[in-house]
């Protein structure tokens, strides 16, 4: 993953709405925020893997930031 990517991906995280975050199952999550990343940037086939695998391996971080800015 290029560093553009990461920082679109991470302020994608911090825009969406966290009770999207928290109510979506693990692969609906991935695809949601790899659809709504592909809406602001083409992902070829290899990139959408990628990014798939690296959300995959971050569902705990984003749902932790998503309850912390709750608890805010």
């Amino acid at each position: 993953m290029t560093p553009l990517m990461l920082r679109q991906l991470w302020s994608l995280v911090e825009a969406t709405q966290t009770h999207v975050l928290l109510s979506l199952d693990d692969n609906s999550l991935v695809q949601w925020l790899l659809r709504q990343l592909g809406q602001e940037r083409s992902l070829n086939h290899h990139e959408t893997d990628i990014v798939s695998h690296y959300i995959q391996s971050r569902l705990s971080l984003i749902r932790d930031l998503a309850q912390a800015r709750m608890a805010q």
